[in-house]
């Protein structure tokens, strides 16, 4: 069990004070999820103690600084279970993850006339890049569509699957509708269709179990700002001979072998794709918040959610002329999207925030989906380890002094 009081312990900033002296409420850890104090100060270790460029120098600083950042990368690799931290590439978040496969794998791999199946719950990092791909390849798309429950429709996929695609790229959790699609059943369909997967999980590896080898993934891209880690780095997990195949993504240092002056031998692997000089201190706060987390279970963390969800979904419910989107709460994760008769979602937004509940307005970067239910944007709550019921029903009374308000 997660003692959540304990937990918001370890967050300076939900400490602090906003709106005129109101306690922050915070529900918008689907963009971001805000820190404890060991990431905070893992990284400023890092700098007071440790800084120095990696893989480069023999010095005492250089080698404690490489030894962290590879330490961090092991320390992720056994997070998702990967086979082999060889596979766990950095790359600066989710978005440029899916690029590098769009760019390194899709480039080398895809043709002309070649199908990529996506799904109409994608996050616009999901979707622009295949879109760009296909514009420069005349690949075509083709999307599953979501029901009126926002759930996937997979007696479409099926049949879409009968056109032999050549990738199947989807969500593994809706960052709009919470949805928790079945990974390991998508994926084990598009495997026997032939089709190679990936898998967006910058809603799933921070709240629930995600093991690559059980899932079978092809590839999975998740962001450590979104699970307690700091800004500004992220992580493409890809099977290993995948990932050998691939040529490089962006060229420089540190991702070669050998080079002449019209000529190079990419290096191994993970190096190949790390191009630069990385960011060495959110390595090392990613690792702390890979450490954090398991220290406290991702499964109570997962419970705990479960728990916010279904009492947020009740009590928002109660609400007249409030609609929430997507499926039932054993069917989803802790995000809660909805709008209000007569309001628009950023007027809810900044009302809110009057109170000091910082919750999120607009499309999510998941413009088809609004479309998809016929309204321009919804107001989203979100929830995550250190939420509490009191702050839902705060969210909750918030949103009465919203309809008062308007009338």
């Amino acid at each position: 069990m997660l003692d959540v009081q304990v937990v918001r312990n370890d967050f300076p900033i939900l400490a602090r004070q906003v709106a005129s002296g109101a306690r922050l409420v915070y529900l918008d850890s689907t963009a971001t999820s805000q820190k404890p104090l060991a990431v905070i100060e893992a990284m400023n270790d890092f700098y007071r103690r440790s800084n120095a460029n990696i893989h480069r120098g023999v010095h005492t600083l250089a080698e404690e600084s490489t030894a962290l950042y590879e330490q961090a990368r092991e320390k992720i690799a056994r997070f998702i279970n990967a086979p082999s931290a060889r596979q766990v590439i950095y790359t600066r978040n989710a978005t440029e993850a899916i690029n590098l496969v769009v760019y390194a794998w899709g480039r080398s791999q895809l043709k002309a006339g070649d199908l990529v199946v996506l799904t109409e719950m994608e996050h616009h990092s999901n979707l622009v890049p295949w879109q760009i791909l296909a514009a420069e390849r005349s690949l075509e798309l083709a999307f599953i569509p979501v029901t009126e429950d926002g759930l996937l429709d997979l007696d479409a996929y099926r049949s879409l699957l009968e056109r032999m695609p050549k990738l199947v790229a989807f969500t593994h959790v809706s960052n709009v509708l919470g949805t928790i699609n079945p990974a390991q059943e998508i994926i084990r369909l598009a495997h026997q269709a032939g089709a190679v997967t990936l898998v967006d999980g910058a809603q799933s590896v921070p709240h629930l179990q995600v093991d690559v080898q059980a899932l079978d993934a092809d590839f999975l891209v998740f962001s450590a700002h979104k699970m307690c880690g700091p800004t500004g780095i992220g992580v493409l997990y890809g099977k290993a001979h995948l990932l050998e195949a691939m040529p490089p993504f962006i060229g420089g240092g540190d991702m070669i072998k050998e080079v002449k002056l019209r000529s190079f031998r990419p290096n191994v692997l993970p190096h190949k794709f790390e191009a630069g000089t990385p960011a060495i201190a959110e390595a090392v706060g990613f690792g702390a918040a890979v450490d954090y987390l398991s220290g406290i279970g991702m499964p109570a963390i997962a419970a705990h959610e479960r728990e916010m969800i279904a009492y947020a979904l009740d009590r928002l419910e109660e609400i007249p002329g409030l609609r929430v989107f997507g499926p039932p709460a054993e069917k989803r994760g802790g995000v809660a999207a909805f709008v209000l008769d007569g309001v628009h979602p950023h007027d809810v937004a900044q009302i809110l925030d009057r109170e000091g509940i910082a919750v999120r307005a607009g499309h999510h970067c998941a413009q088809p989906l609004h479309e998809k239910f016929g309204i321009p944007a919804t107001t989203r709550a979100s929830f995550y380890l250190y939420n509490t019921c009191e702050e839902i029903d705060l969210l909750v009374d918030g949103i009465y002094k919203v309809k008062k308000l308007f009338g």
